[in-house]
């Protein structure tokens, strides 16, 4: 898999990915990430990448012409729409989450547009495929939000973790069970008798439920939506 990142901040994505599992998934060409600089795109000698307003207001706005140049850069013209997407990171986008993760990680070619200043011209969502957001809140760009979405859409790769820790982990559907480990007691703080057992298929069922139960004390609206 391939995923590009169209920035105004390239080096900020330097140190994240070289360490840990995306490292060792790059090192195996499991996948593969491109930083593409917006401003090689600028216009003129000092390559502007954006400008005012129009009809006035705070702020600079990125230039519709400018994102094109790099969007249509990138793009590969032998991948068709459900191998390849470019998604427009903005607070106008549906809220990222698991279920999102593993549509991304089937495709060959993830592209994430970083945006910054006062967003994006209105018109380069001609030339996306998705908008998205990790989120309502309101972060000074994108590139951390890109940098989420790399990371949780790169390990769901094939080949990446095994399949048995992505089986039971939160959001498949439910919520993680409790984990413990050594010591067996700390503080007065016991791991539960059902872990000590031997008896792994009372401890799956002890496990399903404790899953089952959190999510619901937790995170209710999971359980009607465990796509």
């Amino acid at each position: 898999m391939k995923i590009s990142v169209i920035t105004l901040f390239p080096e900020m994505f330097l140190s994240p990915f070289n360490e840990s599992i995306i490292k060792r998934a790059i090192e195996k060409k499991l996948i593969e990430i491109e930083f593409i600089n917006i401003r090689t795109f600028g216009i003129g000698k000092h390559q502007l990448v954006d400008d005012t307003p129009y009809g006035g207001g705070m702020g600079m706005v990125l230039r519709v012409d400018v994102l094109h140049k790099a969007i249509e850069k990138v793009k590969s013209e032998k991948l068709t729409t459900k191998e390849q997407k470019v998604i427009l990171l903005t607070a106008h986008g549906k809220t990222f989450n698991q279920k999102k993760a593993k549509n991304f990680s089937k495709l060959k070619h993830l592209i994430l547009i970083c945006g910054h200043y006062e967003g994006f011209d209105e018109r380069v969502k001609k030339y996306i495929d998705e908008e998205i957001s990790i989120g309502d809140f309101v972060l000074t760009g994108g590139e951390i939000p890109a940098m989420l979405i790399i990371d949780s859409v790169s390990r769901l790769v094939e080949g990446v973790i095994s399949k048995g820790s992505l089986d039971t982990e939160s959001f498949s559907p439910f919520l993680e069970y409790p984990q413990y480990t050594k010591p067996q007691e700390y503080d007065g703080l016991k791991v539960p008798n059902i872990l000590l057992s031997g008896n792994h298929p009372k401890i799956n069922q002890w496990r399903t439920l404790k899953s089952q139960t959190i999510t619901k004390k937790l995170r209710p609206d999971l359980l009607n939506n465990k796509g």
